[in-house]
């Protein structure tokens, strides 16, 4: 099969506009139920989601789930039953390992929209303890470099139990996500390990129900495969035995994108 690029045009996406939150589903979520796109890997959720202020998700359950927030803009006041109260801002990356279960809500904080990706995947082991982690990642840290905010719990130099700390968050999947910002004219490339990868284009220019604009990368795996994606756009990325994997930016506007390796 070799190399393999399948487009997830934003547009086609699930949406909705529910007054206090604009949100987009990549993955069957909530009223989109979508067979073609019900799961990727251990990838199960990716919501883009806009808050409106003083609104938020009240007290919700989750079980068996590695569920992680990537704030984009704004401010998100994280409350959990482990005891857990947080306010989570621009380039804060919060995983919570649902394990056995836990109860937490998730509220903009102060007077700005907050702008963050919901991201679920399932785990390698259940009925684990739940646990609770944060991680920061500024902007200097991805400026025109992958930073590795999310990886296997057991992958070298990750911190297992440290709430707190340096590197990247650990993941109880076989799962590494990056994320970069894109200055204009630049390209990264990054060996992907795993047979699967997905490639999203974080909607930095504001919610787009329609063709997607804005910032825009190329993404290359292999000569004469690639994709052209903008703001919101994401790709099915598919590998016979992993491979590397290039993203140029081709606008005129720096892009944020985050790209998983699914082991």
């Amino acid at each position: 099969m070799g190399f393999k690029i399948v487009p997830r045009p934003s547009q086609e996406r699930g949406h909705a506009d529910h007054d206090w939150l604009k949100t987009f589903h990549t993955f069957s979520f909530a009223s989109y139920q979508e067979n073609k796109h019900s799961q990727f890997g251990t990838l199960r959720v990716i919501n883009e989601d806009r808050v409106a202020p003083g609104t938020g998700f009240g007290t919700h359950s989750h079980r068996e789930f590695e569920i992680f927030s990537y704030v984009v803009a704004g401010q998100l006041e994280h409350k959990d039953s482990m005891g857990n109260v947080e306010i989570l801002k621009r380039g804060d990356l919060q995983l919570t390992s649902a394990g056995t279960g836990i109860s937490h809500s998730e509220k903009t904080h102060g007077l700005k929209q907050a702008h963050f990706l919901q991201i679920w995947s399932l785990p390698s082991v259940s009925g684990l303890k739940p646990k609770y982690f944060t991680r920061h990642f500024s902007d200097a840290d991805k400026r025109d470099q992958w930073a590795r905010i999310v990886a296997n719990v057991d992958a070298q130099g990750v911190l297992k139990d440290s709430r707190e700390g340096e590197g990247p968050a650990p993941v109880q999947s076989p799962l590494t996500l990056y994320a970069t910002l894109l200055s204009e004219g630049k390209g990264l490339t990054q060996t992907i390990k795993g047979s699967k990868g997905y490639i999203h284009v974080v909607q930095t220019s504001g919610y787009n129900t329609k063709e997607a604009t804005g910032a825009g990368v190329r993404v290359t795996g292999a000569p004469g495969v690639e994709a052209e994606l903008r703001e919101g756009d994401g790709a099915y990325l598919h590998f016979e035995n992993g491979g590397e994997l290039k993203v140029e930016n081709i606008g005129d506007k720096t892009a944020e994108v985050l790209l998983f390796d699914l082991e």
